[in-house]
């Protein structure tokens, strides 16, 4: 842009980039601002130069990231103004500060398309550069016939047919409803002959864009691309502009050979010739030289033919030619080169009878699984796995267990996942597959999913003549002194339910090994500790005849389980404490586990599923696989296998933790799939308000119900923000209040749900800093349209939300992530304003956001000398504030101090010498006090629960009043579902749940 003899807008340009720091910077920006708005009000005596020049600073200001929400309308004035100047800065600064729904777009739409009819070449190219950098439907309705006549018009030059292409593909791809290419076939026909290149560049991608939609309308075009690339490739009439280090215009190769991908055959004999020709002397004259941007165009082009010689399904002596040609290429120094050629030999593998040529090259494929680059090294494994059989299906297992013992931990889950499927598809027999599985729970245990050791045992169950030999395998790994959980599971149910086959072998006497498993229980976890019990009631079902010490060291561990306070657990003990008494009737009880019924493996149903959506999918597919936003998108699955939710497909990302604290509930593991699948399941009930239930495992999704719902519970007025609420013909499921309240005590769960969209959070606290994500699901098979979601944060809270996408797919899921910084102690309460459109129906709900002040604070215990010290410090108002508070709902001292523990608040035992008061502390964080202590004695009457004295003090005045508010809230209005007390606390007794079926009970281990 020429800015020449502007002298203000240099000089404000100048005060901006000599601001010391971003404070003064701002006060500069807002002091133009205030001077713009003030001419603007008297535009009569503006000159054009002068709303000219302060056009042009709005839009610095805008690019330096602050917001201009005034001075639209003159932009837009612009448009219309006679010269070049004045025009050209109203296009530019419109199409910058104006999206498509803007009101003040209508007011230009007859300038713009007065430009666009107009002789005014210049004039033409700003008006179609604004419409198709905005694109609106509106545009589209008015103005995409003229931007066609302009394509086909031997008047125009070529650089406004150029543009009028790319503006009519952008219209296209926004609008395709909307804009009417009905019999444009012949005239698509009649650009393919342009002579001028650019024209013909931006033509062919408006071609792409059409028979991706509709490929049948365009059969007339087919010749016509072939033509192209026969030109291109001999280098006939190609101007010197548009050839690139010696490789004739690449970007149109490419295009064009995409464009052919979309058709499903070429039928014409002479056509399909040609085409043949010129692919095989791209694949003849393409090698790697030292140039790289050469190598890059090249490449380019080289990987768009083989997409297209695997389309057309070639002769085989091709196929052979281009798997020679990806096999040199994998075995370049450099890394692109081979990443893209182990990318392009796995969806080789499509096509039949190259299989047995791919495996020529394992040798170089299995030295890629060493590169440095952990992207190599993901397209190696995804190409060994995908060339498994039978015959090599050995030595690639063994290459991925010796290779899983130094990956790195992003890619052990994948590769794990992987070596169990390739085991149990192509084992030569189930000892061997059995060696496999145990070495890979050993070698990653931490990465092996449940499925893979319920798999084994399902396999040794049902083969009696394995079960010996699995017995005594996990033994011996049972007698090392360091294993895995997982491995402990294992050996502990396979050598319950067939230890006895082994009691003739030196030291596998009950005794024995009752007492290798009892060695590993002071190192599982609760979630193991059923499995060890059940196999302890299973060795003492197998003695024969019965050891009297052996029972009582039994019965001694059943009896310190039957008050644990695991319900499983406890139920274990006590049930097989008492059958254990039954002698004989014992056998009867717990006799081995029968056959489990025949059904195809969940591992390799996976395997399909995966294998149906991975890279080697037909070039339609990935064309059309385009996504319009960077926001996560998670699609569908199919349901798993006997209802059984899959936690992940084979690509799982972790969030790193934020939280440093033990007294953060195991609901803060945030994990999310940051570009990569999750599982959605369209046929799981929607019944569960659990996050990993609804949102990280299956989202439970289901049309609209058939009649919606009356009315919205009067409660769920306090989850929805008092401001502009619009009532919605859409009822919301579930009460809003209620959501929003468990998620102030929790960090995961539902915060909003109708019958077509469902809202979750997940999130990570860490001092004065959050994260939450947002899990926002299509519940339908139809999209969700004009997604808007906008966080209104009080004025203590910053908040930054990334972008949401406009359109949600069916049956799928995004998940934006939410950051939050606490600046100050306040008890106001953050709003997401979201909106949708789905049919008829529009929903726009305000949600209140559960960042409270709760969330920002931490427990900490303190002993006498420490609490005293600091409680005589904070001496009276306003540091140390005191109320007696009366209508508090009645709440026994336990209560009340897991009540203050559900919002990290921690009772301090034994301080105060009264035993019916209590007294606490907490750390509260933000930016400004950064860790400050708190502290809290509530002062109760036995007589009367209704009341009670409570004193908070702090070191700062505005933190005391908040927090003793806060707490007053809490106890006047006590939530439903405080987090679960420490140790400290006294928990409550929970019954213990029997079942009638103690076989059943051995069953749920599986």
């Amino acid at each position: 842009m020429a800015l020449s003899g502007m002298r203000g807008l240099a000089v404000f340009i100048s005060d901006v980039r000599n601001c010391q720091n971003k404070e003064h910077e701002r006060l500069r920006v807002d002091k133009e601002l205030g001077n713009i708005r003030t001419r603007f009000k008297n535009e009569k005596g503006m000159t054009p130069y002068e709303k000219k020049k302060y056009v042009w600073k709005m839009l610095y200001i805008y690019m330096l990231g602050y917001d201009v929400d005034f001075g639209h309308m003159e932009a837009v004035s612009l448009i219309s103004a006679p010269k070049y100047p004045e025009k050209q800065v109203g296009y530019i600064v419109t199409s910058c500060l104006l999206n498509e729904n803007h009101d003040f777009l209508r007011l230009a739409i007859n300038t713009v398309r007065n430009d666009i009819i107009g002789r005014n070449e210049t004039f033409q190219c700003l008006a179609l550069t604004l419409v198709g950098n905005i694109g609106g439907r509106e545009f589209a309705e008015s103005l995409a016939p003229d931007v066609q006549k302009i394509i086909i018009s031997s008047s125009c030059r070529p650089l406004v047919r150029k543009k009028a292409a790319l503006c009519l593909l952008r219209l296209f791809r926004k609008n395709p409803d909307v804009v009417n290419v009905d019999g444009w076939s012949d005239r698509m026909a009649q650009l393919l002959d342009e002579r001028d290149l650019g024209v013909l560049t931006s033509s062919m991608s408006l071609l792409v864009a059409l028979v991706s939609n509709n490929y049948d309308a365009y059969w007339s075009c087919l010749p016509k691309c072939v033509k192209v690339l026969e030109r291109l490739a001999r280098n006939q009439d190609i101007p010197q502009e548009y050839t690139y280090y010696g490789i004739p215009s690449p970007w149109l190769q490419v295009k064009t050979m995409r464009a052919l991908q979309y058709f499903p055959v070429v039928e014409d004999p002479s056509s399909r010739k040609s085409l043949f020709e010129v692919l095989q002397r791209i694949l003849m004259g393409t090698d790697v030289v030292k140039n790289v941007n050469k190598n890059n165009a090249s490449h380019a082009v080289l990987f768009e033919a083989l997409s297209l010689v695997m389309h057309l399904d070639a002769e085989k002596e091709m196929m052979s030619q281009c798997v020679a040609l990806l096999g040199k290429f994998i075995a370049v120094r450099e890394p692109n080169i081979r990443y893209l050629g182990l990318e392009n030999m796995t969806r080789m593998l499509m096509v039949t009878d190259l299989q047995e040529i791919i495996k020529r090259h394992q040798a170089q494929i299995i030295t890629s699984l060493k590169d440095p680059d952990i992207s190599i090294r993901r397209r190696a494994l995804d190409l060994l796995y995908g060339m498994c059989d039978v015959s090599n299906a050995k030595d690639i297992v063994e290459e991925l267990l010796q290779y899983l013992g130094t990956a790195e931990f992003a890619i052990r889950e994948e590769l794990s996942l992987k070596a169990a499927i390739l085991a149990e598809k192509f084992a030569p027999n189930l000892s061997w597959y059995v060696d496999v599985i145990l070495q890979l729970i050993d070698k990653a245990g931490d990465f092996v999913s449940d499925d893979i050791w319920f798999r084994v045992v399902q396999f040794v169950t049902n083969n009696e003549d394995l079960q010996p030999y699995a017995a005594i395998k996990v033994k011996e790994y049972l007698d090392k002194p360091s294993i895995h959980e997982t491995l402990i599971k294992v050996g502990a149910y396979l050598l319950g339910e067939y230890s006895h086959l082994l009691v003739r072998r030196p030291g596998c006497s009950p005794r024995e090994i009752f007492n290798l498993i009892h060695e590993k229980l002071p190192t599982v976890s609760t979630s193991a500790i059923p499995i060890l019990l059940s196999t302890y009631a299973k060795i003492l079902m197998h003695t024969q005849p019965p050891d009297p010490e052996l029972q009582k060291q039994v019965w001694t561990i059943f009896r310190k389980y039957e008050s644990c306070i695991d319900v499983e657990i406890q139920q274990r003990a006590v049930e097989y404490f008492e059958m254990s008494k039954k002698g004989a009737a014992l056998m009867d009880i717990l006799a081995e586990m029968p056959r489990f019924p025949e059904r195809q493996s969940a591992l390799i149903k996976k395997a399909e599923d995966t294998e149906s959506d991975t890279a080697e999918q037909s070039a339609i597919k990935l064309r059309t696989q385009q996504q319009t936003s960077n926001a996560l998108v998670v699609t569908d699955q199919p349901p798993p296998i006997n209802g059984t939710a899959t936690v992940n497909q084979l690509r799982l990302v972790k969030v790193p933790n934020m939280s440093n604290s033990d007294h953060r509930s195991t609901d803060q593991q945030l994990t999310h799939t940051d570009g990569m699948l999750t599982v959605v399941d369209p046929e799981l009930p929607n019944s569960s308000a659990d996050l990993l239930g609804d949102l990280l495992g299956p989202l439970a999704i289901e049309g609209p119900p058939a009649t919606p719902r009356d009315g919205v519970p009067i409660e769920d007025a306090l989850a929805l923000a008092t401001v502009g609420e619009q009532p919605n013909s859409v009822q919301p499921i579930g009460n809003i209040a209620e959501r929003f309240n468990a998620l102030c005590l929790k960090d995961s769960g539902v915060l909003y749900e109708d019958p077509y969209v469902q809202i979750g959070i997940k999130a990570e606290w860490r001092a004065h800093q959050g994260r939450l994500v947002l899990f926002l699901g299509n519940k339908n098979i139809a999209p969700l349209v004009s997604v808007q979601a906008l966080t209104l944060p009080p004025s203590h809270l910053k908040m930054e939300l990334s972008l949401v996408p406009e359109t949600i797919p069916p049956r799928a899921q995004v998940q934006c992530p939410l950051q939050v910084i606490n600046l100050r102690p306040s008890r106001d309460v953050a709003v997401l304003n979201f909106s949708y459109k789905f049919s008829a129906h529009v929903v726009d709900v305000k949600l209140r956001l559960p960042a409270v002040l709760s969330k920002f604070l931490q427990p900490i215990l303190l002993n006498t000398d420490e609490f005293f010290s600091q409680w005589r410090s904070l001496s009276g108002p306003p540091l140390k504030l005191q109320e007696v508070i009366r209508g508090v709902k009645p709440l026994s001292l336990i209560d009340m101090a897991n009540l203050f523990y559900s919002f990290n608040v921690t009772v301090c035992p034994g301080l105060d010498p009264n035993p019916n008061n209590l007294v606490a502390s907490t750390t509260f964080y933000s930016e400004i006090t950064q860790a400050m202590l708190s502290l809290i004695r509530i002062e109760t009457d036995p007589a009367d629960r209704t009341q009670l004295r409570m004193t908070v003090a702090s070191g700062e005045p505005a933190l005391t009043f908040e927090l003793m508010e806060f707490i007053k809230e809490q106890l006047i209005t006590i939530p439903s579902n405080p987090r679960p007390p420490p140790p400290v606390v006294e928990p409550p007794n929970i019954p213990a749940v029997s079942l009638s079926d103690p076989v059943a009970m051995l069953a749920g281990l599986m």
